[in-house]
């Protein structure tokens, strides 16, 4: 059982001197660890956010990681300030007044709002457009939902209300 800890302190090492391939090493060997942490700290939804976000801080800063043996509770740190930041980021958006929205949508022909929608949706990432899609389109209830992606009901609607903003915001960016 301690091969696996000595092989990843030399990564770990390796990576302080910036080796690119220790670091690619590296960061394929604590996906795992960092998913599983993640899943504890952050929304369903921001799982994967969360982990490629502090995977590439890791990438960026290991060189400053004063002793190897740290990088595991370093690393769980970055996370967990990952999941914070993406909790708080989903509630920092400024309301948009109703009558403008009305007015800027009601300013398009129906093919222009059409063409614009489905761009918008297009540009969501696949975990927000299924959501919307099996929603609006397919007409599932949020239990149907969550039953089909095997997610609880509270991470569908809270993947849902992100993505349909992004989608608002598109259409009125």
């Amino acid at each position: 059982m301690a091969a696996p800890a000595i092989d990843r302190t030399c990564l770990i090492l390796a990576a302080q001197t910036g080796d690119p391939v220790a670091i690619e090493g590296l960061l394929a060997a604590c996906q795992t660890d960092a998913r599983r942490y993640a899943r504890r700290h952050c929304q369903a939804s921001d799982v994967d956010d969360a982990v490629q976000e502090s995977l590439l801080v890791v990438a960026r800063r290991v060189r400053g990681l004063q002793a190897a043996a740290a990088f595991s509770s370093w690393l769980f740190t970055v996370i967990r300030r990952e999941c914070q930041r993406l909790q708080r980021a989903m509630f920092r958006h400024d309301p948009l007044d109703e009558d403008v929205v009305e007015r800027q949508l009601a300013a398009r022909s129906d093919d222009a709002l059409r063409i614009d929608l489905a761009n918008a949706l297009e540009s969501l990432p696949a975990h927000y457009r299924e959501v919307v899609l099996l929603r609006d389109f397919e007409e599932l209830t949020i239990a149907e939902i969550a039953a089909r992606l095997g997610e609880p009901p509270g991470a569908v609607k809270s993947r849902l209300h992100r993505a349909r903003m992004l989608v608002r915001e598109y259409l009125l960016g």
